[in-house]
């Protein structure tokens, strides 16, 4: 028992200082570290458990005082079909009814004991056996109950409260020690296992957040990720001798034990959660990443072995992404980052935690294609929108999600901006189509996604209540944001949007930012009032359609009289310009409020119009159908005939290839 817990204390003891533990210590500290674990944990591959122990050390920076504790037990919503994760994906049209019981999840808590000190200044000595001489222990397992915040579910497992013998003032510091088992379920939510593959992640009792109007600790929801406090993590991993291992932060230590296991000590400060996997066939791939402007990287790649070959561009993809975000928003501060090349079929790829991401591959990776470098891009990117900024991902997903997508975007414009579409014909054999190029604003933006489902909700609803289909939450939080941040930058300049977001990166980093500190930010720098635009791409779901009604150009006594009537489709309103091309070269264009539900411009020239269009420049991204954005009086040549069969035809032959495969 004392050689178990001279390790947390020394823990408490030098977050309570400030002073760094080991190599590899942030000094001065980048958050508040009000949420600190020590854990140690044993995993049985055999049988899929993990036996684990904790001892938190949590400090109330709100201004309410609380009698309770709040833990999320992530993995109970797969202990039972009537929890309210398994509901929602039924919803969703997701159904897990074939489980069988041993692949199912569950946390099962079996002691809660409340650690007191003698005095304070106990608390800050550094010698441990004088800390563990004034040591007090509280059983508080009785007190533990699950509770239901959201919808009241009572077979629902996923929040635990334990109650407390005294209040938690502001200011105030409690240590809790929990000791709980789990059975590593196959995968339901990017964490699982297959074979001798484990990806462990949401797996231990994990505290919610207290902020001033209590606490924010939701049921785990089908179509919501999570939330959390930022704090030091010191995680010991007892797993088989000679499996590699990886985890959020750095190895400190790690030492062979005589049963044929070996301990592996992590550690990382100034992160809001730990996620670690093993397997023995992980081959181990290290490279740096240096820029003359911002600090290096050590960049830890665990791959699968038929995916050797990419090692590369999984470097490369991380490689460009720590150069443009850290040259854009920030620097990445952590001196490492862990890639993980998750195994087949074993459904955590693309997944997003504090210094280590799962990328996604195929076994066949086509060059000029964005597999496996987007979705490295894209993981990799959540380091800054949810591992620095730390989003409520229950309440407020577009702040990471969105974001990211759109940052993710123009990373791909940069640094691969001439990718080609790509389809996989028999499931797995992958074919590039060398005509179609893939476009930020349309391809990479998602756009198709959002165009489908643009009404299916409020981007400022709780996203824990978005409807749980898959299509319609990532329509919201994913396409639509990153569409009306494209569209900003396009309305106020890449300058001025990368100085609002760098601010914003700035200043809310390791923190817990909420919508309206972003839009300040944005009317701040920007130096204009954006609210009008913000009241409808955030609250509401109006959509735009922007479209040229009429065109006409007729002949009268030597002159041309023209026409057009641009029309207003859709419910939300924004300034849009209208282009008019006449037949000996002139061009005019008119500036429209965009507010009245239609407008009619007439000219009269010596020259027929050829054409007429709105929003010709592309500014509006949302516009939800720009097939009626013109009209031509001009018969169009062959080239606009071969664009767009070119794009129909993709899904025949994609059709045909996998016939012709099969036969």
């Amino acid at each position: 028992m004392l050689r178990r817990l001279v390790g947390p204390m020394l823990l408490i003891a030098s977050v309570a200082s400030g002073q760094g533990v080991a190599k590899g210590a942030i000094v001065p500290p980048l958050s508040l570290r009000n949420a600190n674990y020590s854990i140690d944990a044993r995993l049985d591959p055999a049988t899929r458990t993990i036996t684990g122990s904790e001892v938190v050390t949590w400090r109330n920076i709100t201004a309410k005082t609380v009698d309770d504790l709040q833990f999320h037990l992530y993995w109970n919503a797969w202990r039972n079909d009537r929890s309210t994760w398994l509901r929602e994906a039924a919803l969703g049209g997701l159904t897990y009814k074939n489980r069988r019981d041993e692949d199912r999840g569950r946390i099962d808590v079996t002691s809660v004991v409340l650690l007191t000190f003698g005095s304070s200044e106990a608390r800050l000595q550094p010698n441990a056996t004088e800390v563990l001489g004034r040591l007090q222990r509280t059983d508080l397992t009785t007190t533990k109950h699950f509770i239901a915040p959201d919808d009241g579910n009572r077979d629902d497992e996923t929040v635990m409260a334990v109650s407390l013998p005294q209040p938690v003032a502001p200011g105030g510091r409690v240590t809790v020690e929990v000791k709980w088992t789990a059975h590593v379920p196959r995968t339901y939510a990017r964490t699982g296992a297959i074979g001798n593959f484990f990806f462990i992640a949401q797996w231990f009792p994990k505290l919610g957040v207290l902020q001033d109007e209590g606490w924010n600790c939701h049921q785990f929801h089908a179509g919501t990720e999570f939330f959390s406090d930022y704090g030091v993590y010191d995680v010991r991993l007892t797993i088989p001798k000679g499996w590699p291992v990886g985890g959020t932060g750095l190895e400190r230590e790690r030492h062979d034990n005589a049963d044929n296991t070996a301990t592996h000590r992590y550690y990382q400060e100034d992160v809001h959660d730990f996620a670690w996997t093993t397997s023995p066939d992980y081959i181990e791939r290290t490279k740096r990443f240096t820029d003359a402007a911002l600090p290096p990287v050590d960049m830890r790649l665990l791959l699968q072995p038929e995916h050797a070959a990419q090692a590369d561009r999984h470097f490369d993809a991380t490689r460009n992404t720590l150069k443009y975000y850290g040259e854009w928003f920030g620097a990445y501060p952590y001196g490492h980052i862990t890639i993980v090349d998750p195994a087949y079929q074993s459904d955590v790829d693309g997944m997003e935690y504090p210094t280590l991401f799962t990328a996604g591959t195929r076994w066949l990776a086509a060059p000029r294609v964005l597999t496996p470098e987007s979705v490295t891009i894209h993981e990799a990117g959540h380091q800054w929108w949810y591992g620095m900024v730390g989003s409520n991902e229950f309440e407020d997903a577009f702040l990471d999600e969105g974001f990211n997508t759109f940052s993710t975007a123009r990373v791909e414009s940069f640094y691969r901006p001439n990718n080609l579409a790509l389809r996989y014909f028999g499931g797995f054999v992958p074919y590039a189509y060398r005509d179609i190029v893939l476009s930020r604003e349309i391809d990479r933006n998602r756009t198709g996604l959002y165009r489908a489902m643009p009404k299916s909700d409020l981007t400022s609803s709780p996203s824990y209540r978005f409807f749980p289909s898959r299509a319609a939450r990532n329509a919201m939080t994913y396409a639509k944001t990153a569409l009306w941040l494209n569209t900003l930058e396009r309305r106020i300049g890449w300058d001025t949007l990368q100085k609002v977001m760098s601010t914003y990166f700035s200043r809310w980093r390791f923190k817990h930012p909420q919508p309206h500190d972003f839009f300040d930010v944005v009317t701040e720098v920007a130096g204009r009032d954006m609210g009008w635009y913000f009241d409808q791409v955030y609250r509401s779901s109006n959509v735009f359609d922007y479209a040229v009604q009429d065109l006409k150009s007729t002949a009268a006594d030597g002159r041309f009289l023209t026409s057009v009537v641009i029309r207003r489709h859709g419910e939300a309103v924004f300034p849009v310009d209208v282009l008019v091309i006449f037949a000996n070269g002139e061009r005019v264009t008119e500036h429209w409020d965009g507010r009245d539900r239609w407008k009619a411009y007439a000219y009269e020239r010596p020259s027929r119009a050829v054409s007429a269009a709105v929003d010709s420049s592309r500014v509006l991204l949302l516009d939800l159908n720009y097939t009626n954005n013109s009209k031509t009086l001009a018969p169009r040549g062959p080239e606009a005939a071969t664009k767009w069969s070119l794009k129909w035809m993709v899904w025949l032959e994609d059709l045909l290839l996998s016939w012709a495969f099969f036969a």
